[in-house]
């Protein structure tokens, strides 16, 4: 039975996967064909087999004990990014589920008629997201999920209106009540009168108009209008997503993260396979720049399989990013070298993660040295002038940032972090993410702090966090003086259209005053009106 269900799930993915539209963003295959991959994996394809054989129990339960084990990892990591990763699992092993409670289980989904229908459910994998678009829903509603997972890029991906993670909402809804989904605020209304139903079907028609709009910018320049050149990156996590950048306009890669690299592997990722990701990341930009982030793993999820130490108390603060990699200067030794070989084949740059001090940054300095060293031995070719950033994403790295930009070629202001750190609070978790703030004044003067140190040396300042890509802070931003983006790729020609419709000399003198504005709940409103 169980190896029944799983046929059946694969060959439903399958399925899905090819009635994808060929114009579609190449991330979305990439998801189903990573749901595949776990499909195929022993985790998933031979563990529950030896559950049943061991514990002589069904299906269901053999499925359910290995979910919990994996759930489990996921659920110790402190990046929230890839704790968000648990989903997938949880995603595709309740496919195998739904198949071992009904053979026919996809057929009868693939002939429903949910056609300007709003979806409530619990949750919602990639495959059911595209299969909901193919059958033209007017948009759902999750009470689990969140903003970094899967189905809700994949909803982005789409246009599908998405709010996720309200929680109760099967409660509070009812089946056929006629409601209103903002995806863009987050906002569902129920019980709507006409004068509401009014307004926002007058917002329906200003979307569509402003989404024709945005695909005009793709090819012009970020230029505001009193002609300040702002540059527009975007971020990136697997080699695949690359192919849907062209679409978005983009000017290089300002993140991409290199994790995905080791994660969910029984063996090291070995320096020749390092070097091929990475050329096929440089191939697919055509000449622009690539900015590769070295591991930011860790204490919460150790990615050397041979490791044997314990895992940390607090992996927030624990032993992750640069500090892991300064450990096991072999494993750091192997990137640096896979970077740099790399880098023969088009413009690099390598960006250490989580700096805290000097010390750091001038051990990580020295083994980038020894890695030239080690390849100029061994005869292989790379790019001398690489240049080499840092990450500001702890209060003392930004403090430390007039020193560190005499040192470095450019920084990234890395706002997840920052504001985490800055604040003390962990914005997954529902007790305390209400603190979450990005316009904290010390936030704020942080992120002034590192754009003016910058400023002063002649050193590129770029931000890569979530900040970047939304436009309530694009316009506060420019007025603190940056000028390199590095966004979500659905997000920069939003953030170019705001940018073209700009100027950045009126909005200093307002965002001065804002920073120095003494009362902190005021701030928003105030940012608004920028």
């Amino acid at each position: 039975r169980f190896k029944d269900a799983q046929k059946k799930a694969a060959a439903h993915l399958r399925k899905i996967r090819t009635s994808i539209p060929k114009d579609a963003p190449s991330d979305i295959a990439a998801f189903i064909d990573s749901h595949l991959l776990m499909l195929d994996d022993s985790l998933l394809g031979q563990v529950p087999i030896d559950i049943i054989n061991r514990e002589l129990c069904n299906a269901e339960w053999a499925l359910k004990l290995q979910r919990d084990q994996l759930v489990e990892v996921f659920d110790q990591m402190h990046d929230d990014y890839l704790r968000t990763r648990r989903n997938d699992v949880e995603h595709v092993i309740g496919v195998i589920q739904r198949f071992l409670a009904d053979r026919d289980y996809g057929e009868k989904t693939q002939s429903v008629d949910r056609k300007n229908r709003i979806i409530v459910a619990d949750d919602l994998t990639p495959a059911d997201t595209i299969v909901l678009q193919h059958q033209h829903v007017a948009g759902f509603i999750t009470e689990l999920g969140g903003s970094t997972s899967h189905t809700a890029i994949l909803a982005r991906s789409l246009g599908i209106p998405a709010v996720v993670a309200a929680h109760n909402a099967r409660r509070l809804l009812n089946e056929g009540e006629e409601i209103i989904l903002n995806g863009s605020t987050g906002v569902v209304a129920a019980a709507a009168d006409d004068e509401l139903l009014g307004e926002y079907r007058k917002k329906q028609r200003e979307e569509k108009k402003y989404r024709r709009e945005l695909q005009l910018l793709k090819d012009k320049a970020a230029v505001t209008r009193d002609r300040i050149r702002i540059k527009m990156m975007v971020n990136v996590d697997l080699a695949e997503d690359v192919r849907s950048l062209k679409k978005s306009g983009a000017e290089g890669i300002g993140l991409y993260r290199t994790e995905f690299l080791y994660l969910g592997r029984d063996r090291m990722t070995e320096e020749n396979e390092q070097v091929q990701t990475y050329r096929k990341v440089l191939r697919a930009m055509e000449g622009k720049p690539v900015t590769i982030r070295t591991l930011d793993l860790g204490a919460e999820k150790e990615f050397d399989p041979e490791y044997t130490g314990p895992l940390a108390p607090n992996p927030a603060l624990g032993l992750r990013a640069i500090r892991r990699s300064l450990k096991d200067p072999e494993i750091f030794l192997m990137q640096l070298r896979a970077i740099l070989r790399a880098s023969a084949y088009g413009p690099v740059r390598v960006m250490f993660p989580m700096l805290t001090n000097l010390h750091e940054l001038d051990q990580a300095l020295q083994l980038f040295e020894t890695a030239k060293e080690q390849l100029r031995r061994r005869r292989k070719k790379y790019d001398r002038n690489v240049r080499i950033g840092g990450m500001i994403e702890v209060p003392a790295a930004a403090l430390l940032s007039p020193t560190l930009v005499k040192r470095l070629d450019f920084l990234s202001i890395g706002t997840n972090d920052l504001i985490q750190y800055t604040l003390a609070i962990d914005r997954i978790d529902d007790e305390v993410n209400y603190l979450y703030d990005p316009l904290h004044p010390s936030v704020l003067r942080l992120i002034s702090m590192v754009v003016e140190a910058g400023a002063r040396a002649g050193v590129p300042v770029a931000m890569c966090g979530e900040m970047a890509s939304d436009t309530h802070y694009t316009r506060l931003l420019l007025g603190l003086g940056l000028k390199e983006y590095s966004v979500h790729p659905s997000a920069l020609l939003e953030v170019k259209k705001v940018i073209r419709d700009s100027d950045v000399s009126a909005l200093r003198r307002k965002c001065r005053s804002i920073l120095n504005h003494a009362d902190q709940a005021q701030i928003p409103q105030l940012v608004a009106s920028l």
